[in-house]
């Protein structure tokens, strides 16, 4: 179950759900468990990927999309964002495109990133990636 506890009670644990749902979970689970907790760090990092077409720079990319990314409010600055090369695929270079955010924040960087990663391709012209498209050349 993920969420934000509500109340530590003597048998269960009140989580409200990102959704907005109040879940109760039994003690025994949730001291006999691993748990994860998103707001004990102040700053928590985004996971995106930017697949591309093959045929695109992948260096001309990464600088596109730190560019990008820097003008996205609320992304730290204290940890620069992570924009490597990771991996070549078939249909093209995938783009890791990592921001840090404050925990507060991960929701509005998480989808100004996707909103970032779009703008930039659609601003250079980049073809969609398509790995059939990839087979008609060969053939």
């Amino acid at each position: 179950v993920t969420g934000t506890v509500r109340e530590l009670g003597l048998f269960g644990t009140s989580i409200v759900t990102p959704d907005n749902v109040l879940t109760i979970v039994g003690n025994g689970k949730v001291f006999g468990e691993s748990i994860q907790n998103y707001s004990s760090l102040p700053l928590r990092r985004v996971e995106r990927t930017a697949q591309l077409a093959v045929g695109v720079d992948p260096l001309e990319a990464i600088e596109r999309f730190k560019a990008a990314v820097a003008a996205i409010p609320n992304v730290a600055t204290e940890m620069p964002p992570e924009i490597n090369l990771l991996d070549i695929r078939l249909e093209g270079p995938v783009i890791a495109v990592r921001p840090y955010t404050h925990t507060d924040n991960y929701w509005q960087v998480y989808f100004d990133t996707n909103e970032a990663i779009v703008r930039v391709c659609k601003d250079a012209g980049w073809p969609a990636p398509s790995a059939l498209h990839q087979f008609k050349q060969v053939a």
